[in-house]
């Protein structure tokens, strides 16, 4: 096989996606969720309140998507933080004991089924190719592809939290009244059920499960959220 193969090969894996991925899903998933879930506590709440309803849709996609972008980063940057003290300590170790660190890349190999003969030969060559790097991979679990990357996870979410928050918020658009509660609901649906097959395709799986996963969750979120705003019954005039 050539390399040209091995590296198309490892495009087909989703570890690399992992990061983002993550970040997108939740985002859209809590902007479809909370928006639909807010606009029909408060429909629920005040019926016939137009004009606060679509303040409330408005303020919820704009307060959410920066908590969402804000929450990724602290969140994906303190994973940083303890990537980049794992490689320093690395380092440190390399430094100070050297045969130490071989000794215990071997014992790594040889746990995962090598000979003590043919662990110590691998660890040899990895040391003299690239120690830090393979204890960063072998030991920690540390690689290019699964690094944390906080300004693409923080993206990721304010930007899939808006997308998903504006389909629902476009229920509130319904030509009556009477009507925007459900058409809120069905807006949010539809845009579960896109969110649960976009999901699982990005993913590689299989789309069901996935997909009544994402779109039970959001119904259960939307449920509650109005039973709660029904019972309620807040008079904001």
């Amino acid at each position: 096989m050539g390399l040209e193969s091995v590296y198309q090969r490892n495009l087909e894996h989703r570890a690399h996606r992992a990061g983002w991925l993550r970040a997108a899903v939740l985002g859209a998933n809590d902007g479809l969720v909370s928006t639909a879930s807010l606009m029909i506590g408060v429909t629920a709440a005040n019926p016939g309140k137009d004009t606060f309803l679509i303040t409330a849709g408005v303020a919820a996609i704009v307060a959410g998507a920066m908590s969402m972008a804000v929450g990724e980063y602290v969140s994906v940057r303190s994973q940083n933080d303890v990537e980049e003290s794992d490689r320093q300590l690395e380092i440190d170790h390399l430094a100070i004991d050297p045969e130490g660190e071989l000794l215990e890349l071997q014992e790594i190999y040889i746990q995962r089924g090598l000979t003590p003969e043919l662990a110590l030969e691998v660890a040899q060559q990895m040391h003299s190719h690239d120690a830090l790097g393979a204890h960063l991979r072998d030991e920690l679990g540390q690689t290019p592809q699964n690094k944390a990357r906080p300004i693409q996870a923080a993206l990721a979410s304010a930007a899939s939290f808006t997308l998903g928050g504006l389909i629902p918020f476009a229920g509130a658009f319904a030509p009556t009244a009477g009507t925007i509660a459900m058409s809120i609901v069905g807006f949010a649906l539809i845009g579960l059920l896109i969110t649960g097959i976009a999901s699982a395709k990005i993913a590689g799986k299989a789309l069901l499960a996935p997909t009544v996963r994402v779109m039970l969750g959001g119904s259960i979120g939307m449920a509650v959220t109005a039973g709660i705003g029904h019972l309620l019954h807040v008079n904001l005039a």
